[in-house]
């Protein structure tokens, strides 16, 4: 975390720029250590500051679903993982993951499990896809169905 810190004070506070120069800076590392670093730490329990639990979760399962969906590899994500990560999207605790105000006014249903979210036009779909469009992947949007989609895709782009 203090190099998070320093890193975000350099790049002015621009998360995006912090984040890119901080990768680099691991992705110099030589592969044992890195793989090494991740076993020690995949029993951490961290989630950024405010966000709570919910984010690396949705991170995890959003990243996941980034590398699986052009490659076509399927996945039934666990359905209670699923709605607590589409909740958190839709929640004021995703602020910088999902674009402001672009799910305003339109009413999400998930037609793969029992989760809905909002009021106004529809935009349905499985809950992967949803996931996908909150976070701003435009692929997604070419499987979601609904009165709102126009909506949505306009706001996306």
């Amino acid at each position: 975390m203090p190099r998070f810190l320093v890193t975000m004070l350099a790049c002015r506070g621009d998360f995006d720029r912090a984040n890119v120069r901080l990768t680099r800076q691991q992705a110099r590392r030589p592969f044992a250590e890195i793989v090494e670093v991740l076993h020690r730490r995949a029993a951490s329990r961290f989630t950024p500051p405010g966000s709570g639990p919910e984010a690396p979760l949705t991170d995890l399962l959003v990243h996941g679903l980034d590398i699986r969906w052009p490659l076509g590899l399927a996945r039934d994500l666990p359905e209670e993982r699923a709605k607590t990560s589409l909740s958190f999207l839709t929640s004021r605790s995703a602020r910088g993951l999902v674009a402001k105000g672009s799910l305003d006014g339109l009413r999400f249903e998930a037609d793969d499990l029992d989760w809905t979210h909002g009021q106004g036009p529809v935009v349905s779909g499985r809950a992967e896809a949803l996931l996908l469009a909150f976070t701003g992947r435009h692929a997604a949007l070419d499987v979601l169905n609904g009165d709102g989609l126009a909506t949505l895709r306009a706001r996306m782009l």
